[in-house]
This record gives C-alpha cells, structure tokens and sequence, in this order.
C-alpha cells in the first residue's frame, strides 16, 4: 500500500487525552479537541514496487509518535493541521501483501484543535472527502526481494516490478533512520503524491557515493538528511571551485599556446588559431604546447664548436685561391 488513510474520528477515552498532554502546552478538554485514527502505511508493495518490512514498520511506529501533520507535504509551518499521539503495528486477519506475506498496517490516533481553521479540514474528513494521507521518513537499508542484495550496491541486476520465478521483485525497506512528517494529499489529484523515502546511512559515515546511488537509483520523491544535504552541498561547492581553477588554467594555456605559434609559425592567423584553441580541450591544448616547445628547442639548439671552426678554416684558405 502506497498511501495510507484516515479511518475515522471517535470519542477520545481518558487514555488518549493523557498522551495527548504530553504535546499540548495546556490542558484541553475532549470537546475542544478532534480525534481520530488513521493507517499511515503497511508492509505491501507500493506503486515504487517498494515495500516496508515489518520490522521497519515497528520502528517507525515509535518515529512517528509526535510527528505533525500537513497538507501536500508542504514545509510552511502555517501548513501544520494535527499531530501524532500514538502508533502501533497490527496484522489485518486474512489479507495478504501483494507478494504473499501477511499483511501488516501502522495505525496512529492523531488530533488537532476544533477552531474556525481547522473547520473546514474536519469537516472534510468527516465527510469522507479528505481521505487519504502518506508519510515521508528515511531508510537506511533497501534490499532486493529476490536475491537480497542492497539496491544501492549495483551488484543486483533484477528489475523491481518483474516477476522471478513466479515472485514479484520489490525493494525491501529496513532500518528506519527518521520519521519526517505526514501528510493530507489528494492522490487521484496529485499522481506523485505517495510515500517519499530517501536512503540514509543510518549511524554511519555520510558517503558521498552513497548519496549518489540514491538519487540514481531514485524512481519519484527522494528526501535527504541533514547530514546528506550537507555533505552534497559541500561536494557542490568543492567541485565548483575546482572547476573555477581549471577555467583559469585553460585561459593561461590558450593564451600561452597563441605566443608559442606565433613564433613557430608567423604566417599564421593568430586571431583564427586563438579561437581554435579555445574549444580544444586541456589534453589537446598540453599537447600542442608540447609540440611547439620541441620545435623551437630544436631550432635554437646551438651549432657544435668543431663545425664552426671547419668552416671558418676553409673560408680562410680563399685568399690562396687565383
């Protein structure tokens, strides 16, 4: 299952009002609250062919306690409509994944305030019209279902969606790193509105590599960490100052290449020449710099002494000659 839903609101006991305080910054009475309880995702496969394994399942039921919720994945804090106050796993008796397993969900019990915001979102949910709801978290591990290689290794050449002998290959999330958000979306609206994953190497070294192969190997909505984001930025930033230097260097050798054909080769257009050593690259123009220093080395290399004084011996013996 791809997105989850909203089941229904209900009646909040004693219990849920206690966990409810732990976020709440006053004291709220069950009137002035909206309760209600929702699938966030299951251990199917989604429209990705990805699919949660159980035990990423119960660790994102402890990540998502707490989490907000908003519209459309929407990052403005004036987006924020409700929030998380319980999540757990539970099987669905007699259903199956699409792959054959037990079908496992994460439900959640969530609120938010009943004011004239937050009106016309209630009455929608009640309604049955804002319905579906997805989450965004991060996965440090994805293995293939068929030979349970890491989707990121590239040593897995089987194709997420195909059939393997009869099993439907899908990527196997595990290791939740972080639990982001969830959201409201209108999913026959939006067609990428669905579950979005990034791949973070959950307590070890950020790799840029790694974060290369995930944005690869990405087929929709890719989050990435601080850390990730960070260390890309950083990567931008290197390789950019790199590529500064080098644009200096070329301009050094082009110019430098234009005063060694001048010598070589004086009847040469030197503005025409130039404009061809511009769209040469480095390799290119080294070697024809290479090329006119050996030239001109061998037509300055000095004549040997003895060959001197040979010739300015025979020319001496003219004044013999009648």
């Amino acid at each position: 299952m791809r997105d989850g839903y909203i089941e229904k609101s209900y009646a909040p006991e004693q219990e849920d009002m206690e966990k409810i305080r732990r976020f709440t910054r006053k004291d709220f009475s069950e009137e002035e609250l909206y309760v209600f309880g929702l699938i966030l995702c299951s251990n199917d496969i989604d429209r990705d062919f990805e699919k949660f394994s159980v035990s990423a399942l119960e660790g994102l039921a402890k990540m998502f306690i707490g989490k907000t919720g908003i519209r459309d994945h929407s990052m403005r804090s004036s987006d924020q409509t409700a929030r998380i106050f319980d999540a757990w796993v539970e099987a669905v008796p007699g259903k199956k994944t699409a792959d054959g397993e037990a079908l496992f969900v994460l439900r959640a019990k969530a609120y938010m305030v009943r004011n004239d915001e937050n009106a016309s979102l209630i009455t929608d949910i009640d309604a049955g019209i804002k319905k579906e709801v997805s989450v965004s978290c991060s996965m440090a591990s994805c293995v293939c279902s068929i030979c349970g290689e890491s989707k990121k290794s590239g040593k897995c050449n089987h194709i997420n969606g195909r059939e393997y002998n009869g099993k439907i290959c899908c990527g196997v999330l595990s290791e939740p790193a972080d639990a982001y958000e969830w959201s409201f979306v209108a999913v026959p609206a939006q067609r990428d509105a669905g579950i979005t994953k990034s791949f973070d190497a959950a307590k070890k070294e950020v790799n840029m590599d790694e974060i290369k192969k995930s944005l690869k190997n990405a087929n929709g909505e890719t989050l990435l960490t601080g850390a990730q984001a960070r260390k890309l930025y950083d990567y931008i930033e290197e390789k950019e100052a790199l590529a500064g230097l080098g644009e200096e260097y070329k301009k050094a050798l082009v110019k430098e290449l234009v005063t060694l054909c001048a010598k070589s080769i004086p009847s040469m257009d030197l503005k025409v020449f130039g404009g061809v050593a511009e769209v040469m690259t480095v390799k290119e123009l080294q070697s024809f710099k290479a090329a006119f220093e050996k030239q001109q080395a061998a037509e300055n290399m000095p004549s040997p002494q003895l060959s001197r004084a040979q010739k300015k011996a025979k020319n001496d013996l003219n004044e013999f000659k009648i």
